[in-house]
């Protein structure tokens, strides 16, 4: 199964590297990783889908090592809560100028733009959930997608929830006051 934490960390050179490579030293494979900064430009927030095929026991373990490392400040399990997760693309289809307007429509339907057009091929940008974007990409596929790029998924829980934190308080390297400074409030 699939688990999506979100990782408050520093946003300080190497951090995504030791985030990476903790997941990497565990043997866990990460299917969607987006990072960029918060309103507060010391802090970076990291969306990671990760793969846990022992379910919750895997994702208590990652969410402990995280724990451990200097620059995390914070991590949520949002996995199972009610939340808000995006994805993005940029998909360059190959289309001659008559079959153009079945392009258009294809883009209308799943409410994505087109945001560029040459000669012989348009670029589509669409955001939404991970099965929204497939069904445009096989919809696409037989027209000719010449290259595409995804952001990876980011995502935020709804209303004041917070994800699930199975690790008590934040990790040895930071005191709660320092935490609750950096804080995100409404």
């Amino acid at each position: 199964m699939q688990y999506t934490f979100i990782a408050l960390v520093e946003n300080k050179p190497g951090v995504l590297n030791r985030v990476a490579s903790l997941f990497r030293r565990r043997n866990f494979n990460i299917e969607s990783l987006a990072v960029g900064k918060t309103e507060n430009p010391e802090v970076s927030r990291m969306t990671v889908v990760v793969g846990c095929p022992n379910g919750e026991v895997d994702a208590h373990k990652l969410e402990a090592n995280l724990y451990k490392l200097v620059n995390v400040i914070d991590v949520q399990d949002v996995t199972h809560q009610p939340s808000v997760t995006r994805d993005l693309a940029l998909i360059k289809v190959k289309v001659r100028p008559e079959r153009r307007g079945e392009v258009n429509g294809l883009a209308d339907i799943f409410r994505a733009r087109i945001v560029d057009v040459a000669a012989d091929s348009v670029i589509i940008e669409i955001t939404g959930t991970e099965d929204k974007i497939e069904g445009m990409i096989e919809l696409l596929r037989p027209i000719g997608i010449v290259e595409m790029v995804r952001t990876g998924q980011v995502s935020m829980t709804r209303g004041v929830n917070d994800g699930v934190r199975r690790v008590p308080g934040v990790n040895g390297n930071r005191y709660q006051e320092d935490f609750e400074s950096l804080k995100m409030t409404p």
